[in-house]
């Protein structure tokens, strides 16, 4: 490829240009769920909340179709061996209906709709040890309870809330943590109404984000994770090359046309 003085001019000042261009471009490329009111560069806040709900208690109380997993913990065993079918460790539901009912062997129809997990475990212990069982362990999980995570995670996907109260460290913990390609001061929680959410933004490098209410997931979270704006300087180099080769050689073709044409 020939260069002509002029071209050589421009050369550095206008490839400086275009790999800032490319930077900023494959960053914003690289990111999911963007928005011109992200606060990111200039906010040193740990955690920031944009279009802020009603605050909800981290206890969750059970909805009509709720899956509910019922087991007697002084056999380890679900609810359903008590009509006799042995059922191993294999996990049996059982719906919540639109009446707020759950149906149960032996005991029948339960009311549990606005119960905690822990209230409708005691009320439904309480009715099998009066019809059945001697000094029973109830428990009660609501396996349809999931956050979604996605971006710079080890594992990414959805994990269940298997427990009241559980926190954003806790899942991500559960994830495996971070990957080496995360930029941990922008995370993002996006919350509620999907047409017009909450979204709370964490600066995970703050220890005083560990402090907000906020972090007490809620059924449906999705937890994105951006990644660095660029990932290294292979990339970096990569990207820059594919892209502005082509570029540099449509100016030097204009450039060459130029000074013949003189």
């Amino acid at each position: 490829m020939i260069f002509c003085p002029l071209s050589k001019r421009y050369f550095i000042p206008i490839a400086f240009s275009l790999l800032l261009f490319t930077s900023c471009a494959n960053r914003y490329h690289n990111a999911l769920f963007t928005s011109k009111n992200d606060p990111y560069g200039d906010s040193a806040r740990a955690v920031y909340v944009v279009n802020e709900s009603e605050a909800v208690s981290g206890v969750y109380r059970i909805k009509a179709n709720d899956l509910l997993s019922i087991r007697n913990l002084q056999d380890i065993r679900n609810i359903s061996s008590l009509e006799g079918q042995v059922q191993g460790m294999q996990v049996i539901t059982y719906r919540v209906e639109g009446d707020g009912t759950v149906a149960l062997p032996v005991i029948g129809k339960v009311e549990v709709a606005g119960l905690s997990r822990k209230e409708a475990a005691d009320k439904i212990q309480s009715l099998y040890k009066q019809n059945l069982l001697k000094d029973p362990i109830i428990e009660v999980s609501v396996v349809n309870l999931k956050v979604t995570l996605l971006g710079e995670f080890t594992k990414q996907g959805n994990f269940l809330l298997e427990k009241d109260n559980t926190s954003l460290i806790e899942i991500i913990g559960e994830a495996g943590g971070i990957t080496s390609r995360a930029d941990p001061k922008k995370l993002k929680i996006i919350r509620g109404n999907a047409s017009n959410p909450e979204v709370i933004y964490v600066n995970m490098k703050d220890i005083n984000s560990l402090a907000s209410k906020k972090l007490i997931l809620q059924n449906n979270d999705i937890i994105y994770l951006e990644p660095q704006g660029i990932y290294g300087n292979t990339e970096r180099v990569q990207i820059f090359s594919n892209f502005i080769q082509p570029v540099l050689l449509l100016l030097n073709t204009a450039l060459l046309i130029y000074n013949f044409s003189k």
